[in-house]
């Protein structure tokens, strides 16, 4: 089997592009940011006052070291995190001021990201190669993933 034409490598490529892309475009906006942070804080903005285990479900990453990518965000000044009063072990976290204005200016620079990304199809080929990596990855339906 020729490897270059397997959808496992072809995902891993599209995977290296894109978070290449993503780091570029955040970076020239003035952000040091990396594509699950961003996620986290998208999460978050749908979510505030979630735990650190519902942030990570959310975005489909390790529940293990999410509480690394919390921790940076934090440092960053972008998210707020204290203990839960419902449960003394979970930590709430939620999107900082300074997280929000964040993330609405890059908005446009990941969606600016997703048009470089797939650049090389067409608009009909964008919307079936979205629908296809969705039931791909098994979500199917409007969930906001």
């Amino acid at each position: 089997m020729d490897i270059y034409i397997t959808p496992a490598h072809l995902i891993r490529r599209l995977h290296q592009i894109s978070t290449h892309v993503f780091l570029q475009r955040s970076q020239a906006g003035g952000y040091d940011l990396t594509p699950v942070q961003y996620a986290a804080m998208q999460a978050l903005q749908s979510n505030p006052g979630i735990d650190q285990a519902q942030v990570a479900a959310l975005i489909a990453y390790d529940r293990a070291t999410i509480g690394g990518v919390i921790d940076r965000l934090v440092q960053k000044g972008y998210v707020t995190r204290v203990v839960s009063q419902r449960d003394r072990r979970a930590r709430e976290v939620s999107l900082s001021e300074a997280g929000a204005a964040a993330l609405q200016g890059l908005v446009p620079l990941i969606d600016a990201a997703q048009d470089e990304i797939l650049a090389l199809l067409t608009e009909d080929e964008r919307a079936a190669f979205t629908a296809l990596a969705r039931k791909a990855v098994g979500r199917m339906g409007n969930d906001g993933a």
